[in-house]
Protein backbone atom coordinates (compact mmCIF):
# COMPACT_ATOMS: atom_id res chain seq x y z
CA UNK A 1 0.00 0.00 0.00
CA UNK A 2 1.02 3.34 -1.19
CA UNK A 3 2.06 5.95 1.98
CA UNK A 4 0.11 9.23 1.27
CA UNK A 5 2.16 12.63 1.95
CA UNK A 6 -0.25 14.64 3.77
CA UNK A 7 1.11 17.48 3.26
CA UNK A 8 1.46 17.41 -0.35
CA UNK A 9 -1.93 16.13 -0.34
CA UNK A 10 -3.31 18.97 1.42
CA UNK A 11 -1.39 21.72 -0.49
CA UNK A 12 -2.87 19.79 -3.97
CA UNK A 13 -6.63 20.03 -2.74
CA UNK A 14 -5.92 23.63 -1.24
CA UNK A 15 -4.99 24.51 -4.81
CA UNK A 16 -8.07 22.84 -6.05
CA UNK A 17 -10.23 24.69 -3.71
CA UNK A 18 -8.78 28.06 -4.86
CA UNK A 19 -9.63 27.53 -8.74
CA UNK A 20 -12.85 26.40 -7.76
CA UNK A 21 -13.28 29.13 -5.57
CA UNK A 22 -12.05 31.79 -8.27
CA UNK A 23 -13.81 30.22 -11.23
CA UNK A 24 -17.32 30.83 -9.16
CA UNK A 25 -15.93 34.77 -8.93
CA UNK A 26 -15.74 34.26 -5.44
CA UNK A 27 -13.52 35.50 -2.52
CA UNK A 28 -12.07 34.31 0.28
CA UNK A 29 -14.39 36.17 2.81
CA UNK A 30 -17.30 35.05 0.58
CA UNK A 31 -16.75 31.32 0.94
CA UNK A 32 -15.77 31.87 4.55
CA UNK A 33 -19.27 33.53 4.78
CA UNK A 34 -20.72 30.71 3.69
CA UNK A 35 -18.94 27.85 5.35
CA UNK A 36 -18.97 30.26 9.04
CA UNK A 37 -15.81 30.34 9.60
CA UNK A 38 -12.73 33.26 9.43
CA UNK A 39 -11.34 34.17 6.25
CA UNK A 40 -8.18 33.54 7.28
CA UNK A 41 -9.29 29.70 7.85
CA UNK A 42 -10.17 29.48 4.17
CA UNK A 43 -6.14 31.15 3.59
CA UNK A 44 -5.14 28.46 5.36
CA UNK A 45 -7.19 25.73 3.64
CA UNK A 46 -5.87 27.06 -0.06
CA UNK A 47 -2.43 27.49 1.44
CA UNK A 48 -3.08 23.73 2.43
CA UNK A 49 -1.41 24.32 5.90
CA UNK A 50 -4.49 22.38 6.65
CA UNK A 51 -6.17 19.50 5.95
CA UNK A 52 -10.11 19.81 5.34
CA UNK A 53 -12.50 17.29 6.67
CA UNK A 54 -14.35 14.86 4.73
CA UNK A 55 -17.26 16.88 6.45
CA UNK A 56 -15.88 20.39 5.61
CA UNK A 57 -15.15 18.51 2.11
CA UNK A 58 -18.88 18.00 1.48
CA UNK A 59 -19.60 21.81 2.37
CA UNK A 60 -17.12 22.72 -0.06
CA UNK A 61 -18.21 20.33 -2.76
CA UNK A 62 -21.86 21.90 -2.26
CA UNK A 63 -20.35 25.74 -2.61
CA UNK A 64 -18.02 25.33 -5.25
CA UNK A 65 -20.85 23.46 -7.60
CA UNK A 66 -18.58 20.30 -7.76
CA UNK A 67 -18.55 16.84 -6.81
CA UNK A 68 -16.12 15.72 -3.84
CA UNK A 69 -13.92 13.53 -6.27
CA UNK A 70 -13.31 16.36 -8.02
CA UNK A 71 -11.55 17.90 -4.95
CA UNK A 72 -9.68 14.75 -4.85
CA UNK A 73 -9.13 13.73 -8.00
CA UNK A 74 -5.80 16.31 -8.60
CA UNK A 75 -4.38 14.32 -6.03
CA UNK A 76 -5.15 10.92 -6.74
CA UNK A 77 -2.75 8.48 -8.44
CA UNK A 78 -5.29 6.56 -9.80
CA UNK A 79 -5.21 6.82 -14.00
CA UNK A 80 -9.07 6.99 -14.26
CA UNK A 81 -9.32 9.78 -11.72
CA UNK A 82 -6.57 11.74 -13.39
CA UNK A 83 -8.26 11.11 -16.31
CA UNK A 84 -11.61 12.81 -15.17
CA UNK A 85 -9.62 15.54 -14.19
CA UNK A 86 -7.88 16.52 -17.23
CA UNK A 87 -11.94 15.73 -18.62
CA UNK A 88 -12.97 18.71 -16.64
CA UNK A 89 -10.05 20.75 -17.53
CA UNK A 90 -10.22 20.13 -21.34
CA UNK A 91 -14.02 21.01 -21.54
CA UNK A 92 -13.06 24.52 -20.75
CA UNK A 93 -10.89 25.00 -23.55
CA UNK A 94 -11.58 25.47 -27.15
CA UNK A 95 -11.43 23.25 -30.12
CA UNK A 96 -8.49 24.26 -31.00
CA UNK A 97 -6.51 24.15 -27.63
CA UNK A 98 -8.05 20.17 -26.83
CA UNK A 99 -6.17 19.47 -30.00
CA UNK A 100 -3.03 21.37 -29.37
CA UNK A 101 -3.34 19.38 -26.09
CA UNK A 102 -3.93 16.43 -27.23
CA UNK A 103 -0.95 16.31 -30.27
CA UNK A 104 1.26 17.13 -26.91
CA UNK A 105 0.16 14.28 -24.96
CA UNK A 106 0.12 12.08 -28.17
CA UNK A 107 4.13 13.20 -28.94
CA UNK A 108 5.41 12.17 -24.97
CA UNK A 109 3.13 8.98 -25.61
CA UNK A 110 5.23 8.64 -28.56
CA UNK A 111 8.80 9.52 -27.33
CA UNK A 112 8.08 7.08 -24.02
CA UNK A 113 7.13 4.23 -26.21
CA UNK A 114 10.38 4.66 -28.50
CA UNK A 115 12.59 5.08 -25.06
CA UNK A 116 11.31 1.83 -24.35
CA UNK A 117 11.98 0.02 -27.48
Amino acid sequence: MMKVDEKALAKVIGKAIARLRLAKQMTQEELAEQLEIGSEAVSRLERGVVMPTVGRLVELADLLDCDVAELLAEVSPRISDQAQHLGRLLANLSEHDRTLIIEVVEKLTTRLDSRKS
